[in-house]
């Protein structure tokens, strides 16, 4: 009984490290750096380049991390291991190199056995050494099979779901915003609106305050366009005057200022007054003050 005990307890020490939560097939390609820890610079003593040899030979994909990698890896990272190459530290004689293999989130998902040597040359002594570390990989029985959680889980995913949730949350803010801004032109019209309703005097002022500085920077009255030959005519209707032309036809309604010889022009931002003996007609526009000489009869 002892001695079945200590073998099992050997084997189980012996046995190469691997992830209770997942299995090497779950994992489609195998990521080698230019450049492991221990390394000087890249590819020193082509032990990286030995390493995606190894990995290709005996059934697995493997590719630099710099390379052009396939389109699913490209789009979902967590479909591939990353290899790294370790020096193990603990023998002043003796190289020793394990590979370790880890998924997206930096867990080791399996490790090899440990390779050492006692050969002297560094080039002859890791190439000897990650062959025999590679034993543990040659000898496994390796199919890929997808896993869905792995998918599920793919940073890329994530990244893509909080992208797509920040694009939402930025268009409803845009078309919250749009209705901000419609809610507030329509309360400056009602303000305006009001402003006319309550403060007539004060519009009325401005108005007049617009058309004399207009007509003060003309020279003579002349200067204002005359329309003279279309005869204007008032009809008296409650708190105003309707215009009429010839024909008849209503031209504008004109309400009371409460001013001596000055009219609001009903639906317009216009006023009707006397200057001298003719009357003037002025508007605001987009294009400014317009003022012009109107026949208009009483």
């Amino acid at each position: 009984m002892n001695k079945l005990r200590f073998l099992v307890l050997f084997l189980l020490a012996a046995h190469p490290f691997v992830n209770a939560q997942t299995s090497i097939n779950d994992y489609k390609y195998i990521v080698i750096p230019k450049q492991f820890e221990f390394q000087k610079s890249e590819d020193q003593y082509q032990l990286n380049s030995l390493t995606k040899f190894l990995f290709n030979k005996y059934g697995y994909t493997a590719f630099f991390e710099d390379e052009s990698v396939p389109s699913d890896f490209n789009q979902n990272r967590c479909l591939g291991l990353k290899s790294e190459v370790k020096k193990v530290k603990g023998s002043f004689l003796k190289t020793k190199i394990q590979i370790d293999l880890k998924d997206c989130k930096g867990n080791i998902v399996m490790s090899s056995q440990i390779g050492d040597t006692k050969e002297k040359d560094y080039t002859k002594a890791y190439n000897l050494a990650i062959r025999e570390a590679f034993q543990t990989f040659q000898f496994t029985d390796y199919k890929y099979v997808p896993n869905e959680n792995i998918i599920k889980e793919s940073p890329t995913s994530q990244a893509i779901a909080i992208s797509e949730e920040k694009e939402r949350e930025a268009q409803q803010e845009i078309e919250r915003l749009k209705k901000e801004v419609e809610a507030l032109k329509e309360k400056e019209e009602v303000e305006k609106v009001a402003a006319i309703v309550e403060k007539p005097d004060e519009v009325i002022k401005v108005q007049e305050e617009k058309v004399k500085a207009a007509v003060e920077e003309l020279s003579v009255i002349e200067a204002v366009e005359t329309v003279k030959e279309d005869i204007l005519y008032a009809q008296p209707i409650d708190n105003g005057f309707q215009i009429v032309d010839t024909e008849p036809k209503k031209v504008m309604i004109l309400l009371d200022s409460g001013i001596s010889d000055m009219y609001i022009v009903k639906g317009k931002d216009a006023i009707v007054y006397k200057k001298e003996s003719s009357w003037v007609y002025a508007e605001n526009s987009v294009n400014g003050l317009t003022l012009k000489v109107i026949n208009l009869k009483f």
